[in-house]
């Protein structure tokens, strides 16, 4: 006898910040979603693993415009759905030597009225343990807010069982192919059908696309290191900005009573379950402590995540130019978090043929800009 096949709407593949979203998003649409996750739990590699913070000063173009889309979704007051704030407010304050003051001037120039520039003092009153011979001068985002990212990533799972969609857990792709006019997906607990499946694999994006004989689009996983670590004793650093290096070479930042500290490393690796390196932990040590007079004693808690980029370090989102009915997903880079809102809404409105949102497009936002196909990918 031939096993019954699940007929749904849309398969989304991924169950982090990704997939939850745009399946949320789907599902409100009045799509039939099932979001199918490998691990026991979603969100268990990169969205569980980020320390996010929402800034519209801190990416390419593409990035910022739609984290500026995002920003009402932050905003919003809490409800059913999101019983607290998404955001605490933080502040983010750019770095520069001495050396880097053209770096800083140029970032300066492209973010405009988002950032002020401040004075050596300014500083080291924002950052008291910014080493007096170190900083030259900086940049500050006012806007810039720590994101409750477990509660955004339960919100959107909360919103797709709300309006009909179901979340799998442990069903690994074990097949994709075409099956008719839609595909077929093979898992542990049984198969699925759908005329659209959205890879949101993360990571994985590209593997998964070859599961289905479709083409990459060129993913690079890179590997991100982070650590916490104690605070000089007394130091009221929960108050304290996010400190990022103009050249994005280390960041600081208060945690939960600790201080999350990383290199900002991007280290080519494979998909995995990433692990800190030895070596990026020493070298993330050293650059902060050559920046901020704090000695570390003892390292509380380390861990890696992998951060996905394509070419031009702009999402991809879009149908496959070679397989109808496959849409990726993926490449949201370190930005995935902050954009999440906006890009969720326009791939849910492109994977069904919808009017994309126009607080999205009137951020300049277009489909050709995230389209697999584009030619930043092919070249």
């Amino acid at each position: 006898m031939t096993a019954q096949i699940e007929d749904w709407q849309v398969i989304v593949i991924g169950g982090g910040i990704a997939g939850a979203s745009v399946a949320a998003e789907l599902a409100d649409l009045g799509a039939r979603v099932v979001l199918l996750e490998r691990e026991a739990q979603p969100g268990y590699h990169t969205t569980g693993r980020s320390a996010a913070l929402f800034t519209i000063a801190y990416g390419p173009p593409v990035i910022r415009a739609l984290s500026r889309a995002s920003a009402a979704a932050f905003q919003a007051p809490g409800d059913a759905m999101r019983p607290h704030p998404l955001l605490r407010p933080r502040g983010a304050v750019f770095l520069a030597r001495p050396d880097q003051r053209a770096t800083l001037e140029a970032l300066e120039t492209e973010l405009g009225a988002s950032v002020k520039p401040l004075g050596q003092a300014a500083l080291r009153d924002m950052l008291p343990l910014l080493r007096p011979d170190y900083c030259a001068a900086g940049l500050i985002d006012r806007q810039a807010a720590d994101i409750d990212v477990d509660a955004l990533h339960h919100q959107y799972l909360r919103r797709l069982a709300a309006s009909g969609g179901e979340l799998r857990c442990g069903a690994e792709v074990l097949a994709l192919q075409r099956d008719g006019g839609g595909w077929r997906v093979e898992t542990p607990g049984g198969a699925l059908r759908a005329e659209i499946v959205v890879n949101a694999a993360g990571a994985w994006a590209d593997e998964l696309a070859g599961k289905a004989d479709v083409a990459p689009v060129g993913l690079m996983p890179k590997r991100r290191t982070a650590l916490l670590v104690a605070p000089p004793e007394g130091a009221a650093h929960d108050s304290w900005p996010m400190a990022v290096d103009v050249d994005e070479r280390f960041y600081l930042k208060p945690d939960a009573g600790k201080l999350l500290i990383s290199p900002a490393d991007e280290t080519p690796s494979p998909p995995c379950d990433a692990q800190p390196e030895e070596l990026d932990v020493a070298v993330c040590i050293d650059r902060i402590q050559r920046a901020f007079d704090l000695p570390v004693r003892r390292i509380e808690h380390k861990w890696a995540g992998l951060r996905s980029f394509v070419a031009d370090k702009c999402p991809v989102a879009g149908y496959a130019p070679d397989a109808p009915g496959f849409f990726w997903l993926a490449g949201q880079g370190g930005y995935g978090i902050q954009s999440a809102p906006a890009l969720a809404r326009f791939a849910a409105a492109l994977a069904l043929d919808r009017a994309p949102p126009a607080d999205v497009t009137d951020e300049g936002v277009g489909a050709a800009a995230l389209a697999p196909g584009r030619r930043a990918l092919a070249a």
